[in-house]
């Protein structure tokens, strides 16, 4: 699924061929997404302009004249392309959106995980996919006090206190793993037990960690692109993540990987005790 940093790199490569853009005609060929798109809702965008594209935690907002706004999450396998017309359509591309210079954007999503959602900008805090967001990553407010106050008060394992949205929004399982890598914390460690110099590693760590991220462009594994249809480079310069039985890139050790609940998570034994 895509992170912040891919959808943060979506958002950097989708500018140049959105801004300023007027949308002409919008086509949705499969409207079951993980909420149905609402057709009507969405073809009534046709004719306004594209003033800014904007990343909310792991979701992409087009922001439209006349106070429309466009959100888009990638789910698991979702892509935002831009191209032009004569492009070959693929079976997976779900909404064909027309724009005045004659070029396309298209969503495509193999799994259908993914959300388009029309909606207005006063209107979007009362969406349930961003009503509940915690603080983004590059928030001043995200500090060692902030992340403190809920380390302290659970019994989660770390690695699932950082995948909660209502806490810190946009971190996922690949840079949860590669944070706790970089300050040296075992995944399985329960939250309770960090003492507050390293839940202030691990909150330094978060936005530093993206940041190189988003300078890679992201990491792609398998359907990742941006809007050029590009691929990340991150996954070349992971500690931990998807390098079980690896050696580790700091120590002699090899990476294990360890099921917490529905998702892996890896660590090198030899740095995380």
């Amino acid at each position: 699924m895509p992170e912040l940093p891919e959808v943060e790199t979506v958002c950097r490569s989708l500018r140049p061929h959105l801004l300023g853009r007027t949308i002409e005609r919008i086509d949705v060929r499969e409207p079951r997404l993980r909420v149905r798109v609402d057709e009507r809702q969405v073809k009534k965008l046709a004719g306004k302009r594209v003033e800014s594209v904007e990343r909310v935690a792991k979701y992409i907002l087009l922001n439209l004249t006349d106070n429309n706004v466009w959100l888009f999450h990638l789910g698991m396998s979702g892509k935002l392309i831009a191209t032009e017309r004569d492009t070959p359509h693929q079976k997976h591309d779900h909404i064909v959106v027309d724009l005045d210079d004659g070029r396309q954007l298209r969503y495509h999503d193999p799994r259908r995980f993914g959300l388009a959602i029309a909606t207005q900008a006063d209107a979007l805090g009362e969406l349930a996919q961003l009503r509940h967001l915690g603080v983004d990553p590059f928030d001043e407010r995200l500090s060692g006090e902030y992340l403190f106050g809920f380390t302290r008060a659970s019994d989660r394992r770390i690695r699932d206190l950082l995948l909660d949205q209502q806490i810190v929004a946009g971190l996922g399982n690949i840079y949860a793993n590669e944070v706790l890598a970089m300050v040296q914390v075992k995944p399985t460690t329960r939250s309770w037990r960090l003492t507050r110099k390293q839940v202030a590693m691990i909150a330094a760590a978060i936005p530093e960690l993206l940041h190189d991220a988003i300078q890679w462009c992201g990491t792609s594994f398998s359907d990742y692109r941006d809007a050029d249809d590009k691929s990340g480079e991150f996954q070349n310069h992971l500690r931990v993540y998807d390098r079980h039985g690896e050696s580790c890139r700091s120590c002699p050790g090899i990476i294990k990987r360890v099921a917490i609940g529905n998702r892996s998570a890896f660590y090198c034994p030899g740095c995380q005790k």
